[in-house]
């Protein structure tokens, strides 16, 4: 009998469940490694140049949908899903607030990728210690969150964890999408997990409340439409016809999400590392804009955020203020940030001191008609002025 014989598969998986929930996950599923259904829509999104500037998803081109390509050996994917909603989110309170920055809910706090990593090794040294028990010692594993060539919303999908919504994230009926995901390659032929029933039917809103339009058909994004994208990952300067429908948004976007009628549900987060930040959560334009690179490094570390960089960072609060309302404490820091940072900011610094100086010619055309409006009531309607 091989020693692979001797495990109790069942057992072990019924475990690795249980030893997931007390490392602080809401939930853990298994899948296998076949997602060749998967390939066409991949190669379709790749053949549409749908990635943008990131090269790196061309390059690693059908890796991503082949599991045991990028690691050998590979029989089973361990999924998990741990939420990430923040108490406070204020989503309205900072959306319709023009000068306050808006920071996409997932990046408040620690950065994911440190947090599930480390307890997805946990749960590896886990399953490895307790195989070693029975005299097994052959246990391979390797974790990943978003950081690999991995189609984690497909191996979620067919691990139980959720369902593919039509803005390509993960749906699950208790959390919504405010969640985040990782994996555990593993060598372990593990009992998999069955997919869960599709939940979105004919509803498109996220389709339809997206600002720049980047949902091109359902569960299909061109990411070079989308500010998430545009904030996060492209070096590029942002498209001047797109830069007026990002508003105050200056990392990432949730419109999609906060649109969907299953994210009603979502429980707010137990894990005190994605709390906000209070240094981040619900500042001024004119505070984020007004850090020196030292202070951005400061107080974004340990953040998703900082991974961006300074220039990003100035680059899309530039664009951000453009979209505020207009006062005079807009057009002065912009003035004193200019040739501070990069060609690149300085760009955007002057589309945003033009959209500045054209709200305030608009505000003052708009008072002189009120200003006028007043003096005919008072001298035409004296009685009723």
């Amino acid at each position: 009998m091989s020693a692979i014989n001797s495990i109790d598969l069942v057992e072990l998986t019924h475990n690795i469940k249980a030893w997931g929930a007390a490392l602080g996950f809401q939930q853990v599923g298994i899948s296998d490694i076949d997602l060749h259904q998967h390939e066409a829509h991949l190669q379709d999104w790749l053949d549409n140049d749908y990635h943008g500037d990131m090269h790196f998803m061309k390059a690693h081109g059908m890796k991503r949908a082949r599991p045991d390509e990028l690691v050998p050996g590979t029989l089973r994917v361990i999924s998990v899903r741990m939420n990430y909603l923040p108490p406070d989110a204020s989503f309205a309170k900072h959306l319709k607030t023009s000068d306050i920055g808006y920071i996409s809910r997932y990046a408040l706090g620690r950065d994911y990728h440190k947090v599930l990593r480390k307890r997805l090794k946990q749960l590896g040294e886990k399953i490895t210690a307790a195989l070693s028990d029975i005299e097994y010692r052959d246990t391979e594993y390797r974790p990943f969150v978003d950081s690999a060539p991995v189609l984690e919303h497909a191996i979620a999908e067919k691990a139980g964890i959720g369902w593919t919504g039509k803005h390509s994230l993960t749906l699950n009926k208790e959390a919504g999408s405010w969640f985040f995901l990782g994996e555990l390659f593993i060598n372990l032929p593990l009992p998999t997990d069955s997919p869960i029933e599709e939940g979105c039917g004919s509803c498109t809103a996220c389709m339809t409340i997206c600002p720049t339009n980047a949902i091109v058909a359902p569960y299909k994004v061109d990411a070079r439409r989308c500010i998430s994208y545009l904030t996060i990952e492209s070096g590029e300067d942002i498209p001047e016809e797109l830069r007026p429908l990002m508003g105050n948004r200056i990392y990432g976007c949730d419109d999609c999400q906060l649109v969907c009628p299953w994210n009603r549900y979502a429980d707010v987060t137990t894990e005190e590392d994605f709390h906000p930040r209070q240094v981040l959560h619900g500042q001024s334009l004119l505070t984020l804009f007004s850090w020196s690179e030292e202070t951005f490094l400061a107080n974004t570390l340990g953040s998703p955020i900082r991974r961006i960089g300074y220039e990003k960072w100035q680059r899309n609060i530039a664009v951000a203020i453009g979209n505020a309302d207009f006062s005079e404490g807009n057009i002065a820091l912009l003035k004193a940030q200019r040739g501070m940072v990069s060609e690149q900011v300085d760009r955007h610094i002057d589309w945003a001191m033009t959209q500045q100086t054209a709200k305030e010619h608009h505000q003052k055309s708009e008072q002189r008609k009120q200003q006028r409006l007043i003096r005919v009531i008072e001298k035409g309607l004296v009685r009723d002025a």
